[in-house]
This record gives structure tokens, sequence and C-alpha cells, in this order.
């Protein structure tokens, strides 16, 4: 099966001159679901402790890893989105900065970790979370990836860690 016909192209969103690589159809498909979980485990070594999704994307398919490799997920999400005490990591964006949180308590000292999200375009985000987990005293295992847009050059910033996606546009 080929993943790459479920995404949709959406031109000029979320501003113009930008396409946009809509996964919703992607995900509504149950055996492009399946078979994109499938493709991306093979992507990832073994003896992976904890999932990280990057919100919000992040979310779907790093749950479906995390539980194929009987790992625990932790979430990353901006500020004032989880309850409990948190480490932040501010990062910079085309145009100002962002902040991403995850829980103190959601990596333990020595795990391996695997982080997901839907797309890497410049890397600043992923990068962060690297940060997040390092922090944390985790060992950034892989950063994983369904699509990656290579003319931005995301994998620039993530140079210490092993990258890999299934889809390069």
């Amino acid at each position: 099966m080929n993943i790459e016909k479920l995404i949709r192209d959406v031109k000029d969103f979320p501003k113009p001159g930008i396409i946009f690589k809509d996964i919703t159809p992607l995900l509504a498909n149950p055996e492009g679901l399946q078979e994109t979980t499938r493709q991306l485990l093979e992507l990832v070594p073994e003896n992976i402790d904890k999932v990280i999704g990057i919100e919000a994307r992040g979310f779907f398919f790093g749950t479906l890893l995390a539980e194929h490799l009987n790992a625990g997920f932790v979430p990353v999400r901006k500020p004032g989105k989880l309850p409990y005490s948190t480490f932040e990591e501010t990062y910079d964006l085309e145009y100002g900065t962002d902040t991403l949180t995850m829980h103190v308590d959601a990596i333990k000292k020595g795990e391996n970790v695997l982080i997901h999200d839907d797309v890497l375009a410049t890397g600043g985000t992923a990068q962060a979370v690297a940060k997040l987990v390092e922090k944390a005293g985790g060992k950034v295992v892989m950063l994983n990836f369904l699509i990656e847009l290579t003319f931005l050059n995301g994998k620039d910033k993530l140079k210490n860690y092993p990258v890999s996606s299934l889809i390069k546009y």
C-alpha cells in the first residue's frame, strides 16, 4: 500500500504560499493506519522505554508506536496543558519563540526514548523535545517522523541524533 497517496495537499494553508501535508485522510483509512504503523515500527530500534508524541499530531502514531513497542507514552504539550509539574523548553520560530512542556516525572534517568511527530520541518520543535528528554535524564534513541520536508533542512538541527522518516518531500 502506498501511504503517500493518502496524504492530501492543501494549498495556501495556514497561509498563502504554504502547501500543507494533511494526514487526516490517512488517519481515516484503517488499512493506511495499520500500514503506516507497521512501516514506522520497522524504522525503530529495540529497547524503547518511552515514546514521546509532540502536540498534537504526534499523539496519533506516537500512542500506537508505544503500544506496539510495549513502552510508555509521554505527551509533550504547550504551556498550561499538563496538570503536574513540568520541565519546559523555549525555542526559536521564524518570527518569535514557542515553548513546550513535559511532566518532570515522565522520563526516568537512563530511559531510552523515541520521539515521534508527524512532520519534520525546520527541526526546532524536535530539537526542543530532545532537550526536554535530556533534562529529565533520558537518552534520545531516535527521532521518528511520518513526513520530512527535506528542503527545510530540519535534520541539520538534529545532527546529534538518529533521525528517520517514512516519506520525504
